[in-house]
């Protein structure tokens, strides 16, 4: 297993990642952290364990700079620039499809809140390198222009106890493809923080990425 941090080239700007490269890989999976977060958040680095597991290679990273993150901790206005957030990742996707050792240049991507919004517009431009997305409470309607163009299956997951975020991720998916499907994870709030709500998170991201990234199965939408 490799594990290393990731320097990443961006723009004008060197963005920072933490890289896990399981023996025998079957595909990368790139988070997309939500608004206020970073790389560091146990919540995506306990699901990010779980797809090592199970076999996926995963790249944390911030979209960010440290110096935009203190502004943004003051105008609270970067992490909601969707447009700033998905040109980002969508280069740091197009890194992560080059790394040597993977068995495919394709790639998927876990997305939370706003960062989910950003990982669909990605899918929705890139449609030849995305395979899957996977959002975790995510704000799939700040992509909604973009929804119908996106190909890859789309899996949403969203707490019972999330109400509002639960309907948009409804409206959401009646713009999706028919291959994308929403799970409402029962007594769950929006950050999964009640016991075993995030292990539920990490095993249907898990099998959803696994048969995404296999050429003779798709994911289940029954």
């Amino acid at each position: 297993m490799i594990r290393a941090l990731a320097t990443i080239p961006v723009d004008q700007f060197m963005l920072s990642g933490d890289l896990v490269v399981p023996d025998r890989s079957i595909g990368m999976v790139v988070f997309a952290h939500g608004s206020g977060s970073s790389r560091f958040s146990p919540r995506n680095q306990q699901v990010a364990e779980r797809l090592q597991d199970d076999g996926l290679a995963t790249l944390l990273v911030d979209l960010l700079t440290p110096e935009e993150e203190e502004i943004d901790r003051v105008t609270r206005h970067l992490r909601f620039d969707i447009s700033l957030l998905a040109g980002r990742l969508a280069e740091i996707g197009l890194w992560a499809s080059a790394h040597d050792g993977l068995p495919s240049r394709k790639i998927a991507y876990f997305g939370a809140s706003t960062g989910a919004a950003a990982a669909l517009i990605v899918a929705a431009r890139q449609p030849d390198l995305v395979a899957a997305v996977v959002s975790r409470g995510g704000r799939p309607d700040l992509a909604m222009h973009d929804l119908h163009t996106v190909r890859a299956p789309t899996l949403l997951i969203v707490g019972s106890h999330d109400q509002d975020v639960l309907a948009l991720n409804q409206q959401a998916l009646a713009a999706l493809n028919a291959k994308s499907r929403l799970v409402v994870v029962p007594g769950a709030s929006h950050l999964f923080e009640e016991p075993g709500a995030l292990d539920d998170v990490a095993r249907l991201a898990a099998d959803w990425f696994a048969r995404s990234f296999k050429p003779d199965t798709q994911p289940k939408t029954d």
